[in-house]
């Protein structure tokens, strides 16, 4: 989700034809309806997102009934009448986010049914489902009351659950000194892990979908990974490796808020090994070299835009420019699948002392001031340069760094947003052939390490 100019994943901004479907997703009118029974009198529903309003269209219900995900939103419907106290409140929250990341990552690693024909690799269920999830959660008024404040801190805990950002953990056990691995008994679903001795463990992160504005039918392969891979053991030439995901908004306000050192700063204390992950180019994939302080402004999921620095917390001692540690030369030279792999050193600054932005295809120069990564300018930039700096700041030497994915692309005849399918097979390959890839560098990247 970088912005090299012109950066695909600005033609793709991360994150569908159809028949018009009955109630896939609850409408305002009907969840109102349905939360009659513990409504506040008098209290008004808080206004819906950008994200929010576009499960309105025929393509989100489309995917979610095509999926069987069209039953997530009105469950949690039914759970919130019942919740009678602010910690039950919380509870069915948590809950119901935690269900909805679990059921993604079951679908996606073939366990239980498909609950319909949408190819199981698919990331997009998971999107338009938790938007479900947070549209009904905003507009709901219990008879307890509930302050904004309130509600804002249930959306918080609804978002990071259904997001595998909670779950992202590793158990004591799991450890690359000899002691036996985890059991799973975080709830994550993964392949086996007990008994496993010397676990590498891995941190992966994936975003939502975008650029729905310009195509709503799009769905994004780091998302998709994420799922693929979540509690999953690769076996690497130097044993068993363990990885935890999570998945993210493309939401400038999330990444100011410090979402990302949030969800990300417990698991990297304890990893050997991360990698963020978007998407980037057409047909070709990037390890990301140098990552720069620096938001270019495109617009978001919520079609907002922000140039700038980007926001940390102690300013005074935030650098220019965090460099990967991944072992990118092991990577580019690996065959690791059918998409070209490049050390991507390409950056954007303004050199010290001059006033116009340079491009610098071997990377920054001394005392430069950043204006594009070798990720662009956009959040896929800004993630690698949180990950890195919090990797810096916490004084952990492991290997880190951000892998721009190919654009996934629709098949020939199916490229017009306006008359196209929200499926093909070239689609279903592409995914899952991105997705085997990034498994495969993934495991270079371990051995390597």
């Amino acid at each position: 989700m970088g912005r090299i100019r012109p950066r695909p994943e600005r033609l793709a901004l991360v994150l569908l034809t159809a028949t018009a479907l009955t109630l896939a997703v609850p409408s305002p009118a009907g969840a109102a309806a349905d939360a009659a029974a513990t409504a506040q009198p008098g209290a008004p529903a808080a206004a819906f997102t950008v994200e929010e309003q576009r499960l309105d269209g025929a393509v989100p219900r489309e995917i979610l009934r095509r999926a069987g995900f069209d039953e997530v939103a009105p469950e949690f419907v039914r759970s919130l009448r019942g919740a009678r106290t602010p910690a039950a409140a919380e509870r069915t929250v948590v809950r119901h986010g935690a269900a909805l990341w679990k059921r993604a990552v079951d679908r996606a690693q073939g366990r239980g049914p498909a609950r319909g024909d949408l190819s199981r690799d698919d990331d997009r269920p998971l999107y338009w489902a938790r938007l479900a999830l947070t549209r009904e959660l905003r507009q709901w008024q219990p008879q307890f009351g509930l302050s904004e404040a309130a509600r804002s801190r249930l959306l918080g805990k609804l978002e990071r659950s259904s997001r595998g950002q909670d779950s992202m953990t590793f158990s004591n056990k799991d450890s690359r000194d000899g002691r036996d691995g985890r059991d799973g008994a975080n709830g994550k679903g993964g392949q086996g892990g007990k008994g496993l001795k010397g676990v590498k463990r891995i941190v992966v992160t994936g975003f939502d979908p975008f650029t729905l504005d310009r195509d709503i039918r799009i769905s994004n392969p780091s998302g998709a990974t994420a799922l693929a891979l979540d509690g999953t053991v690769i076996r690497t030439a130097d044993g068993p490796a363990r990885i935890e995901t999570a998945v993210f908004p493309v939401r400038w306000q999330d990444f100011a808020d410090g979402t990302v050192e949030e969800a990300l700063r417990r698991p990297l204390a304890r990893a050997d090994l991360f990698t963020t992950v978007s998407q980037g180019r057409v047909g070709r994939i990037d390890v990301e070299r140098f990552n720069g302080a620096w938001r270019g402004g495109f617009g978001d999921n919520e079609n907002v835009s922000e140039t700038g620095l980007v926001p940390v917390t102690d300013p005074a001692s935030q650098p220019q420019w965090t460099t990967t540690s991944l072992p990118y030369r092991a990577i580019a030279a690996a065959d690791t699948g059918r998409f070209p792999v490049y050390d991507n050193t390409s950056v954007t600054e303004i050199p010290a002392g001059g006033t116009a932005p340079v491009v610098r295809p071997e990377g920054p120069t001394p005392g430069s001031a950043a204006r594009a990564g070798g990720g662009g300018d956009y959040l896929s930039n800004e993630i690698a340069y949180r990950a890195t700096l919090l990797r810096d700041r916490l004084g952990l030497d492991i290997p880190g760094g951000h892998v721009h994915t190919p654009v996934l692309q629709f098949g020939a005849g199916n490229t017009d947003p306006a008359t196209g399918t929200v499926t093909d097979p070239e689609f279903v390959r592409n995914r899952l052939d991105i997705i085997a890839q990034l498994r495969t560098i993934i495991r270079v990247a371990a051995e390597a390490s």
